[in-house]
């Protein structure tokens, strides 16, 4: 239960886009804002100390993700620069031995526009359409890879619909056709709600974030297997293995050890409860609500997440009247529902556009309680009814409306 605004209860259901730091994550920061704020470089104490405090959490996070050595752990400003690392670093570290990359429709634009980028340099990239709940065909993906394939990058998690995929059989399905194809996935939004385990997932690189698992904002880390070449994207510094210039960010990744830390501690717990709540509340609007869908896989989906499409009425006009009696929630990605624009994630799982607008995304976190899970199931379907009531569509002009734009 989060402080109350003006009075009234308010829910935060929005986790996928980011998380509270927890306390624990907190109090394990601040020593290294002041009494430990040496340059990790540096020979002195003040510096082996800061340089300690980060190999420590490079070493909380490899167990997190079963991870080889925690050497292989790169850390970053965050999972878009761990993704953008991963593509264009990857990608031009083994450009002699081709120019060709595999990905999906439904990737996070931190994939697809480093994708589009190194397109306009000649590269070729071929998109993999999913099927109607987000999932990619093994035997598809097998298909489009090629004797200059290098890259392959299919993210774990999708963060707008849910769907987890079966990332082992992606990966036997790549290494069987070509064994020297880099596997690379997005697993920024899964950490800390689902089991990571690199090495039975069996991929050869791997992004995370840590303000998406009750880590402060600003750091995240790309992981890849030894032997793994990547080209630097930042230079000017021996960091990080000289992969990533720049002097590292000691409190945020100290927080980012400190958040892995408690993932172990918590996960069961927090799938199991928070996949409750998940439940829940999608029976509650199944029998509250008519004229709603829900998008992403049914079972196969982050523990926490809960996903739909509401008929009649637009994602933004909820989420506005939603936040006025204080339930907060997401409409998309947090990264482009600023843009108003269709979510490319919908349209490629083929959800239509005028359809697509009425989306919402409830995302559930380790402070929530059955008391919040009661608010919402109040609260939403009197919002619907609101919203539809005000709605110049009717069920019958409404189906008419989307027929004709199809």
């Amino acid at each position: 239960m989060f402080v109350k605004k003006a009075g009234a209860r308010v829910v935060y259901l929005d986790h996928i886009a980011t998380t509270p730091v927890a306390q624990e994550v907190l109090e394990a920061m601040l020593p290294y804002f002041r009494e430990h704020f040496g340059n990790p470089t540096s020979l002195h104490s003040f510096g082996q100390v800061a340089k300690k405090a980060i190999n420590e959490a490079r070493e909380k996070i490899a167990s997190l993700i079963g991870a080889n050595s925690p050497e292989e752990i790169i850390f970053t400003s965050g999972g878009i620069e761990a993704n953008n690392l991963a593509i264009k670093g990857i990608a031009e570290a083994y450009e002699k031995k081709g120019r060709h990359i595999v990905s999906t429709e439904i990737e996070h634009h931190s994939i697809l526009h480093p994708l589009k980028s190194l397109e306009r340099k000649g590269w070729e990239v071929t998109y993999l359409k999913p099927d109607r709940y987000g999932l990619v065909d093994p035997d598809q993906l097998a298909e489009a890879i090629r004797s200059d394939t290098v890259l392959v990058s299919i993210g774990h998690s999708n963060r707008e619909i849910g769907t987890v995929q079966d990332i082992n059989s992606l990966v036997r399905a790549v290494k069987e056709k070509n064994p020297k194809v880099i596997f690379h996935t997005d697993a920024c939004p899964s950490l800390g709600h689902y089991p990571v385990n690199l090495k039975e997932w069996g991929v050869d690189a791997a992004s995370f974030t840590a303000h998406l698992m009750y880590g402060p904002k600003g750091v995240g880390a790309l992981w890849t297997r030894k032997g793994v070449k990547v080209r630097p994207l930042i230079e000017g510094g021996t960091q990080e293995r000289g992969v990533r210039a720049g002097t590292e960010n000691v409190p945020g990744i100290v927080g980012f050890g400190a958040a892995a830390e408690l993932a172990m501690k918590e996960l069961q717990d927090r799938m199991g409860r928070l996949s409750s709540y998940r439940d829940r509340l999608r029976k509650a609007l199944e029998e509250r609500l008519e004229m709603i869908d829900f998008t992403g896989h049914p079972t196969q989906r982050l523990p926490h997440h809960l996903s739909l499409i509401v008929h009649l009425i637009e994602g933004e006009a909820m989420l506005l009247r939603l936040d006025l009696m204080g339930i907060e929630t997401a409409s998309g990605s947090a990264c482009v529902s600023l843009a108003l624009k269709q979510s490319h994630v919908l349209f490629a799982v083929g959800v239509p556009k005028e359809v697509a607008n009425g989306s919402i995304v409830f995302s559930f976190g380790r402070d929530n309680t059955e008391e919040d899970v009661n608010y919402v199931i109040e609260e939403f379907p009197k919002t619907v009814k609101l919203l539809r009531e005000l709605s110049p569509f009717n069920p019958q002009n409404w189906e008419q409306y989307v027929k004709s734009k199809r």
